[in-house]
């Protein structure tokens, strides 16, 4: 009997205490993921390919985020699966085409583990963070010989992320402020140079140097040990929220904002008003 024949997902399962979880419930994924791509299973997801899903890796990656973000450990739960659903979907399209399947993604990452951590599992020493990653780093590059080091920073990650990422690659081979003084420097610098072409009105120019004041801002980050990304992302849900009581108080003060081009007759003092009872409401 194949495993498809005798793979039964109308089977109750019960899920292990939480001190004796150790993934064992993973096949149960596996096997209903291969009975939807079965030749009698479900025609969406037969007709998925990786790039039709590569949308859904990232998009369930930013909603384990927001997961994170919000502190909800039911959410989390949810998200990290949706995620885990992506790895196998992935993992099991490959084996329809012969390259791999989960269990050779799991030994990669477990072998990978392993090899990266010889003061856990090997003679090295390393007692503090920083000299782990920079362990680690050396090891990536004997792994990689001929490989930039550049090269392993994903292209598809957010640019701030990225930015951040590739500041880190430099910084532990030495390419770095010593401090975060030079780091400040170099983002009045860049504004500067800013300065210099909004006043040109080129509008090339322009935006090469904002993207230099914006690559300055994460090296400062990073030099604070700040998240850039993170830092971004609360700034925009401080300004969603106050901006949603900006609205609330248009509607109460003006019925709303009306048809389109509304909102252009009520003069900005007015709204700014609103601005400024926003902020001084508790966040």
């Amino acid at each position: 009997m194949s495993d498809l024949e005798s793979f039964d997902e109308d089977k109750p399962r019960e899920v292990a205490s939480l001190e004796r979880q150790d993934g064992a419930s993973l096949p149960w994924l596996v096997g209903v993921m291969r009975r939807l791509l079965a030749p009698e299973g479900c025609p969406w997801d037969r007709e998925q390919t990786f790039l039709t899903l590569r949308k859904y890796v990232l998009e369930e990656a930013c909603e384990v985020l927001d997961a994170i973000d919000s502190g909800d450990r039911l959410s989390l739960r949810e998200e990290l699966g949706d995620l885990l659903l992506q790895i196998v979907f992935h993992s099991e399209l490959a084996r329809r085409e012969g390259s791999f399947a989960i269990d050779d993604v799991v030994a990669g990452i477990v072998n990978k583990l392993v090899e990266r951590h010889p003061h856990v599992f090997g003679e090295i020493d390393a007692t503090t963070t920083d000299e782990v990653l920079r362990n680690w780093e050396k090891l990536k590059a004997k792994k990689k010989q001929g490989q930039g080091i550049l090269d392993g920073v994903p292209r598809s990650l957010p640019a701030l992320t990225r930015a951040q990422r590739i500041g880190e690659k430099v910084a532990r081979v030495g390419f770095d402020w010593p401090n975060a003084t030079g780091s400040r420097a170099k983002v009045t610098e860049e504004l500067g140079e800013l300065d210099k072409a909004l006043a040109s009105s080129d509008t090339a120019a322009m935006e090469e140097e904002l993207g230099d004041v914006l690559f300055a801002l994460v090296n400062l980050a990073r030099q604070l040990h700040l998240d850039a990304e993170g830092a971004l992302r609360g700034t925009i849900a401080k300004f969603t929220k106050r901006f949603a009581f900006v609205e609330q108080r248009v509607r109460e003060e003006h019925g709303g904002w009306g048809d389109p081009g509304a909102a252009a007759h009520l003069p900005l003092e007015v709204l700014d008003q609103y601005w400024e009872q926003a902020k001084r409401r508790p966040d």
